[in-house]
């Protein structure tokens, strides 16, 4: 029998957050250049690293790299705790952005300005991110089914009365 490495209870997250941002990715896919100059502008402002990527170039790799976020987390074979922190790195640019882009926040404050919601409301990718590496390490125990159960313990009573003889004899 196939075992994958996701249980029932990541499976929701991981097809809302990986829906959302495949369908993202795919829409970016062909960006005019007045798309790819707006969205490059704003990415550049924040990570002044971006400026010396060429708009189209950018615009094109952010659609492959959220194209391969969202594939990440809708392939049930990719281990939860991978899927997480890959979800994690790709929120924690979009949580920069909304942290470090003046005019996104109210003065003195993590809430956000109009302009800022729209960013902010990505945080709830980082909670998925954070609570599926969570389960990934933590509480991924192996698990004992109830025919697993049933196998052990007929060879425990086996082994016992193997014992029991072994000390009749003895």
């Amino acid at each position: 029998m196939l075992k994958l490495p996701i249980t029932l209870s990541e499976i929701a997250p991981r097809i809302s957050a990986g829906a959302f941002i495949l369908n993202s990715g795919l829409g970016k896919r062909a960006a005019d250049d007045e798309t790819a100059a707006g969205l490059h502008g704003f990415a550049s402002g924040t990570y002044p690293f971006l400026q010396k990527v060429p708009p189209q170039q950018f615009v094109q790799g952010l659609s492959v790299a959220e194209m391969a976020v969202g594939g990440v987390l809708l392939a049930p074979f990719v281990p939860t705790f991978t899927a997480g922190a890959v979800l994690t790195a790709f929120s924690g640019g979009l949580l920069g952005l909304y942290l470090k882009t003046p005019g996104m926040r109210k003065p003195g404050s993590l809430a956000p300005t109009e302009q800022g919601l729209a960013l902010a409301k990505d945080s709830w990718l980082v909670g998925i991110g954070i609570g599926l590496m969570t389960r990934g390490l933590i509480e991924r125990r192996p698990r004992v089914t109830v025919k697993k159960a049933a196998k052990q313990a007929k060879r425990a009573a086996k082994d016992a009365r193997r014992g029991a003889k072994a000390a009749a004899r003895a």
